[in-house]
């Protein structure tokens, strides 16, 4: 009963039971589909309407009520979210990934210009702000960065902007944001509310709520100390490609190889797990809707089919799968739809030898205790790559990565750089699930272990000053 398998994760279901019906619902099923916040809706066609025939008049409207979205904000809500913006002393933009399905890029660019507010994008937002720009934070949450960690923990408002506020962004929701007012723009009314307390909650299209937004703010209270306190925090816990250790080749090196010969103009397209993490950290996303991945779904296996549609979509840009060994092995035979199609996808294989993310919280939430990780050994990622007619090659120590990296760019078809990383690397900073984002661990020498998790040497809680210059890279 594939239908009603389907129920639970589509927006809409249909089983078509005459053929005269398949017109009106396939233009039924695309217009849910991109109505409101998009998403799957399934339709079940029978063996016996599929061989049918019929004449085929496809309408030119819908009728459903019922899926008719708030696509216009309510202007009192809108107002009375300016007011809590220009008061605010020490707010922050979470722009999440209805940013981006808006095409409302123009629109927070201005925003955060406006009104000097800095931005912080969630995973899947990634790309929906310039990480160039001045006034760009990163990302935050589970393995965001430590400043926009205690950035959201410190802030009088957040202004939350197609996002949902998920557990990986929050961290512990009852410890989520303590001194900020919350206004939140989503067009799902359904997600208003649903984690954290929202005090300005605006039902609506993002690019049109920030276009009605925009023009009611009014003079804003001075932000200078804020920015001057989030870029002590950024001195304070900077990012690293690499441990003071020699020898080795780490994932964010990998992934740095890869912006600076694209020079960040590429799409990058990452699957489920550490290098995910590296990915959203470590490359500077300043072209819009250029950071593709799963999200909060998980999928392992994601990258490779996603990133060959992304490159058929995106004809003229360069796009890079960045995928683990774990993940790899669950679609690598889609290598032969990237030759039949010859669709010029370039893959970065991130060989640990383990499932990273898993082990990592074996490592720290079970001393070490490992079940069910360890990959080492098998298979030959570059012999698999060669049955295939890929030329591949494998990269064990830092200085080969530009030549291997350059050498797929130039290749004119599919190509994949098997990179063997440093096994037991692990991904940082982390918050602890349970636990609130200013307690986000910056690197292993904060970590003390213990049998039930990491032991986290405190920091002492800082009251914000107030912020300038704020750039990722």
């Amino acid at each position: 009963d594939i239908t009603g398998i389907t129920i639970p994760v589509t927006k809409q279901n249909y089983l078509v039971r005459n053929v005269k019906d398949l017109p009106r619902v396939m233009k039924e099923a695309f217009f849910i589909a991109r109505s409101g916040r998009p998403g799957p809706v399934h339709v079940d066609i029978p063996k016996d309407v599929l061989v049918a025939e019929t004449e085929f008049h496809y309408p030119e409207t819908v009728d459903l009520p019922g899926f008719e979205p708030t696509y216009e904000g309510n202007i009192n809500q809108i107002r009375k979210a300016a007011r809590l913006i220009e008061q605010a002393e020490r707010p922050v933009i979470l722009a999440g990934h209805g940013v981006i399905l808006s095409k409302a890029f123009a629109e927070l660019k201005e925003l955060a210009e406006k009104t000097g507010v800095p931005v912080i994008t969630t995973l899947l937002g990634i790309s929906s702000f310039p990480e160039s720009h001045p006034l760009a934070l990163g990302f935050p949450g589970m393995h965001g960065w430590v400043w926009c960690n205690y950035a959201i923990h410190n802030s009088d408002l957040v202004v939350g902007i197609g996002k949902r506020f998920d557990d990986r962004a929050c961290g512990k929701f009852s410890a989520f944001a303590p001194q900020a007012r919350i206004v939140h723009v989503d067009i799902d009314p359904a997600e208003i509310g649903k984690n954290v307390r929202v005090d300005v909650p605006i039902v609506g299209d993002v690019k049109r709520v920030l276009q009605k937004l925009i023009p009611e703010i009014g003079a804003c209270a001075d932000k200078k100390a804020w920015h001057r306190q989030i870029d002590t925090w950024r001195r304070q816990y900077p990012p690293r490609l690499r441990p003071e250790v020699e020898g080795s080749l780490y994932t964010p090196e990998v992934i740095d190889a890869i912006y600076r010969a694209t020079r960040g103009k590429a799409v990058i397209v990452a699957d489920v797990g550490q290098h995910q993490m590296f990915a959203a950290q470590h490359y500077c996303y300043d072209v819009p809707n250029s950071y593709l991945t799963s999200g909060g779904l998980g999928t392992m296996g994601y990258a490779l089919p996603a990133s060959i549609g992304a490159q058929i979509s995106r004809p003229d840009e360069q796009v890079w799968c960045v995928t683990g060994d774990g993940g790899f092995q669950m679609n690598m035979q889609e290598l032969a739809v990237a030759v039949m199609e010859k669709v010029p996808v370039k893959i970065a294989l991130v060989n640990n030898q383990y499932l990273g993310m898993v082990r990592q919280w074996q490592q720290l939430f079970y001393k070490r205790n490992y079940v069910s990780v360890d990959l080492s050994g098998v298979p030959d990622f570059v012999k698999i790559a060669e049955a295939y007619g890929i030329p591949a090659w494998r990269v064990r120590r830092t200085e080969e990565a530009d030549m291997a990296v350059g050498a797929a760019m130039a290749y004119p078809g599919p190509a994949l750089i098997e990179f063997q990383v440093e096994p037991e690397e692990n991904c940082w900073p982390m918050v602890v699930p349970g636990t609130a984002l200013s307690e986000v661990i910056p690197d292993e020498t904060y970590v003390g272990g213990n049998s039930r998790g990491p032991a986290v040497h405190a920091q002492p809680r800082r009251e914000p000053v107030p912020a300038t210059g704020i750039r990722n890279r």
